[in-house]
């Protein structure tokens, strides 16, 4: 159930309403106008006051909320009776287990000709300009590591080229929380809340390195067995603008020579959620990737866990065995190469 949350109005600013009200249904309205204006004053006060204790450390998601809340439009979500925690956790686990799983295939002809691969000025500049986003279960906030990029960037190189040299990721990276969103106004199973994940900021940080420098460049050159021409989502340089302006170049030029088309769409259920890591990096393996890269990447799928948040209660860790991680940098990247 999905319910909103009071404005926050004073009972002095309610009394003004009251007046005003009375005073428009008695005609007197200069009167009206005048207790218009107090009151606006009042509640300017009462926002610049809310507003006011927020601090500078403040994440965007916290201040969205303190706005929702003084406009009355904020919403909060009460989980039915039977879901809980654990029970979501549950859920999301069985949806993302491969029961056919068998480790993807790695490259044992990798070779890093290039042990550094990111420089300490990419790093430096990737931790500066971090903007305010969700803390993962590393407890490692944005403003902190923004705060002191000048003295964390040269030891995160070093561990970012390391893990990519070693085809590596550390077990910390990959466990994430699970934030339930509603996928409708009245959720009341399980299947209704989307699974967002939140990973900690530095996995974040070298995924988007990656995705940058190796696979965002090889999907816009894929090989010649390759074709993106008809993949829109998540493509470098496309858009849903670009999808409808096709669709219509299709449909207008079949026109021409017949006299209906027929449109046929489908939507696939748990697309994210049910994807088998085998059969994901098998495609991505023809692309004009490094082989330790696509090892690192390769290493990335594997033995992912979370836990999941909701109603002020935390979930068991629970391994998963498939799933591109919806809340990842690199799962939309991947979601490209799994549509080949």
């Amino acid at each position: 159930m999905t319910y909103y949350r009071p404005t926050c109005i004073t009972p002095d600013i309610k009394r003004l309403l009251r007046r005003k009200n009375r005073l428009i249904r008695r005609g007197r309205l200069e009167e009206a106008s005048a207790l218009a204006q107090r009151k606006g004053k009042a509640v300017t006060r009462v926002t610049k006051s809310q507003l006011s204790n927020l601090g500078n450390n403040t994440s965007s998601r916290e201040l969205c909320s303190c706005v929702r809340h003084l406009t009355g439009k904020e919403r909060r979500t009460k989980y039915v009776e039977g879901i809980t925690a654990d029970s979501l956790n549950n859920h999301y686990a069985s949806t993302s287990t491969d029961l056919a799983y068998y480790p993807p295939s790695i490259k044992h002809s990798a070779f890093n000709s290039a042990s550094d691969s990111i420089s300490e000025w990419q790093v430096f500049r990737a931790i500066d300009t971090l903007h305010s986003t969700s803390t993962g279960l590393d407890n490692l906030p944005a403003w902190f590591l923004r705060l002191g990029a000048p003295v964390f960037c040269k030891p995160l190189t070093h561990l970012y080229n390391l893990s990519l040299s070693t085809s590596f990721v550390p077990v910390q990276w990959k466990l994430a929380w699970i934030r339930p969103v509603p996928k409708v106004s009245t959720p009341t199973q399980h299947s209704d809340y989307r699974p967002i994940s939140i990973t900690p900021v530095l996995t974040r940080i070298l995924e988007k390195m990656v995705v940058r420098q190796y696979m965002y460049p090889a999907i816009l050159k894929p090989p010649a067995t390759l074709s993106f021409s008809d993949q829109f989502a998540y493509r470098p340089t496309s858009s849903t603008t670009a999808a409808i302006i096709t669709i219509l170049h299709t449909v207008t030029h079949l026109l021409a020579t017949n006299p209906y088309v027929i449109v046929i769409a489908l939507d696939f259920s748990k697309a994210f959620d049910t994807v088998r890591h085998h059969t994901l990096l098998n495609k991505i393996a023809k692309l004009d990737i490094p082989d330790h890269i696509y090892n690192w990447l390769t290493d990335f799928f594997t033995r992912h866990s979370h836990q999941t948040h909701c109603g002020g209660s935390v979930s068991q860790i629970q391994c998963i065995s498939a799933r591109i991680i919806q809340g990842s940098v690199i799962g939309p990247a991947s979601y490209v190469a799994k549509c080949i």
